[in-house]
């Protein structure tokens, strides 16, 4: 009987552990990076020329995903739906600055780049 017990528990283990993976908990939540990257196409041509000046509505895109943690702004940016679409991660990493945005994490570590 107690066999069957720690069968049972291990059980329910694994499969709570396969719901959470499920349903999500990674950088942005449920919402995959590479889906959430699809938001930043207002953000094509600011994410690879350094020069150009990001859009009021890329800038709102990359606010309301930095809204959501670093990690996920910094997923995004570093998917491979990104990088697909021809973002460059280190012009990409500078939008946060060049829109203003006050509450954006300066320093952060975003794989071997730092948000300015």
């Amino acid at each position: 009987m107690a066999k069957t017990g720690l069968v049972v528990l291990v059980a329910i283990v694994i499969a709570a552990a396969g719901l959470a993976a499920v349903h999500g908990a990674g950088e942005c939540g449920a919402t995959p990076p590479d889906r959430m990257a699809l938001k930043l196409a207002p953000c094509a041509s600011s994410a690879q020329n350094p020069n150009s000046a990001p859009s009021t509505a890329c800038c709102s895109a990359v606010h309301n995903i930095g809204k959501q943690s670093p990690q996920c702004l910094c997923a995004v940016m570093l998917s491979k739906t990104a990088k697909i679409s021809g973002i460059k991660p280190e012009v990409a990493i500078t939008i946060p600055k060049r829109c203003n945005l006050v509450d954006r994490p300066v320093g952060y570590k975003c794989g071997g780049y730092t948000l300015p």
